[in-house]
């Protein structure tokens, strides 16, 4: 079974990190919650969520690394010299990075975009480095995902879907959520 780790910071974007999550779990992905800077993170819009653990001394192996956006969220992130590290690594191992929103900013900052298709939330992009910026809600790139906006979060998800597990269990989840 595939592994995911999302990291969450205070300010993310409820939709993007929960829509993930959820559908991650439908499609038998071990899904582990990272919390930047506590377990109880508090989103964008003033929903809590529990991390299962501190981002801090997490060292199991893991096939995917996703980053929910939100504006507070991702500048959290984006600040975090270990995180970066974490993008850098994860990328350097040809592991799956997805980001959404504004978090592409962070894979920026990481230095992993390069000239690779990517897409942000709009008016961002001059954060995204040397990125080829998409209008397209989902891009994949080699072993990097983006994704726009709350609003892209069911495309996005699947996306990491069938990159990790493939296009039938990409399609199991699709049916059963009717999207």
């Amino acid at each position: 079974m595939p592994h995911a780790v999302i990291v969450l910071a205070d300010g993310f974007e409820e939709i993007e990190a929960v829509t993930v999550i959820d559908l991650l779990r439908r499609a038998e992905v071990n899904v582990t919650i990272l919390g930047l800077d506590g377990v109880e993170v508090r989103g964008a819009h003033d929903m809590w969520v529990r991390a299962d653990q501190m981002f801090r001394g997490f060292s199991e192996p893991f096939d995917a690394l996703v980053l929910p956006g939100g504006g507070q969220g991702t500048r959290r992130l984006a600040a975090s010299i270990e995180l970066l590290e974490f993008v850098r690594r994860a990328y350097e191992q040809g592991l799956l990075c997805a980001a959404i929103c504004a978090a592409p900013t962070v894979f920026a900052k990481a230095g992993v975009l390069g000239d690779k298709r990517a897409v942000c939330y709009p008016g961002c992009e001059e954060q995204m480095a040397d990125a080829i910026i998409s209008e397209d809600a989902v891009v994949m790139d080699e072993n990097i995902i983006t994704s726009r906006s709350a609003g892209t979060a069911i495309p996005f998800a699947l996306e990491i879907i069938s990159a990790l597990m493939g296009e039938e269990a990409e399609e199991r989840v699709r049916s059963a959520i009717i999207y």
